[in-house]
């Protein structure tokens, strides 16, 4: 009887244990595999039909994971984790922070969503700044310190905020007096295509997902056939680039850099190529000329608009192959109305402009119809 019966609870357990297994096989075929190539800061999943927007690098060295359920406005509400916060898409009213945001929501055509955004003279775009004169736009302070009682009186339902270093003090104030917040660290991102990619997390706010991804399916394609383009040329050209910024210290781009990648892709030789790091290097002016006084170009010469500028700071800047050569080209020239610099607005949504301006200059054959977007000789 009691061999039976023991028999018996064996069965049952087995058979719990199957139809426990085949549950869980069956939720893991339900899982819609992400469609993030290239970003390492955020995700986008979806299980068993509950979408899920993860935010894993909201700032520099951050280990928390920020977790979002996305729930589409007037639409039945699944289940979820209480732990996630709930973000209800379409965004309707929404805060930017960085001009680096304006670009993309423009390509999905929600520039009009914006009703606040901190120093508005940075925006360059003239579709912004159209809505910005209007007075569609409402000035929220600055980005170090954000007007509570203007956000307050926005009701914007959400803030697309950054954190330098770490979760930013305005932004948790804010998010404490009934404001929602997310944090957008494409800044933070190590590759060209990387921040590019960040269209797809406006995409999710915007429920525009299907139209996120075409997009930068686009600019990937145009990014990669640039490079492919790039390689065709067996020529390597050498670059220089930064400038003394202050204390006779030279600043450049060290080899891991974002920078630097471009470089690359461009089938360059960056003369810091193999140097350690993701940021700048700190040099002295002698091991910078040691090393680079013949350089074919010189690119990006730090905030420096025009050799006259080169020559007021330091006159040994004639020393160098490209000054003489008048082969230096910056960025920094080319500005909206109101002062912002274009550069650092678009680049970071169109990397393939900048990686053809980079390829125009250096291996000008390559494409021919071409003309310069970022980058403008001296």
């Amino acid at each position: 009887m009691i061999n039976t019966s023991l028999k018996v609870l064996i069965l049952l357990l087995l058979v719990s244990f199957s139809s426990c297994k085949k549950r869980i096989n069956t939720e893991i075929l339900k899982e819609i595999p992400s469609t993030i190539k290239y970003a390492k800061g955020f995700d986008i999943i979806t299980i068993n039909g509950s979408k899920k927007l993860l935010i894993k690098s909201a700032y520099q060295h951050s280990k928390e994971v920020f977790s979002y359920q996305i729930v589409t406005k007037n639409k039945e509400r699944k289940i979820h984790n209480d732990l996630d916060q709930e973000l209800l898409v379409p965004i309707d009213r929404l805060v930017a922070t960085s001009t680096t945001h304006i670009p993309m929501i423009e390509l999905l055509n929600e520039e009009a969503s914006i009703v606040g955004f901190p120093n508005s003279n940075y925006i360059s775009s003239k579709k912004t700044r159209n809505l910005i004169d209007n007075g569609h736009i409402t000035e929220v302070g600055k980005e170090s310190s954000l007007n509570t009682e203007i956000l307050l009186d926005l009701n914007p339902e959400l803030i697309v905020g950054f954190g330098v270093s770490s979760a930013d003090k305005i932004l948790t104030s804010i998010q404490k007096a009934g404001i929602n917040v997310i944090y957008n660290g494409d800044w933070l991102e190590e590759t060209p295509l990387g921040r590019a990619e960040w269209i797809k997390f406006f995409g999710v706010l915007f429920d525009k997902e299907k139209q996120a991804d075409s997009i930068f399916n686009s600019i990937e394609t145009d990014y990669l056939a640039v490079k492919k383009l790039a390689l065709k040329s067996g020529e390597k050209a050498t670059i220089l680039s930064g400038a003394i910024m202050s204390k006779d210290i030279w600043n450049l781009p060290a080899g891991k850099s974002f920078e630097a990648q471009f470089l690359q892709d461009a089938n360059l030789n960056y003369l810091w190529k193999d140097t350690k790091g993701k940021g700048s290097l700190s040099l002295s002016f002698e091991s910078v000329f040691d090393k680079a006084a013949t350089a074919d170009f010189w690119i990006s010469p730090g905030y420096f608009t025009s050799k006259k500028q080169l020559l007021e700071s330091n006159n040994l800047y004639t020393k160098f192959k490209p000054f003489q050569n008048d082969q230096i080209y910056t960025s920094t020239t080319k500005k909206g109305i109101t002062g912002g610099v274009i550069y650092y607005e678009l680049a970071p949504t169109r990397p393939d402009l900048v990686l053809k301006d980079i390829v125009k200059i250096t291996k000008p054959d390559l494409l021919p119809d071409y003309t310069l977007t970022f980058l403008k000789k001296f």
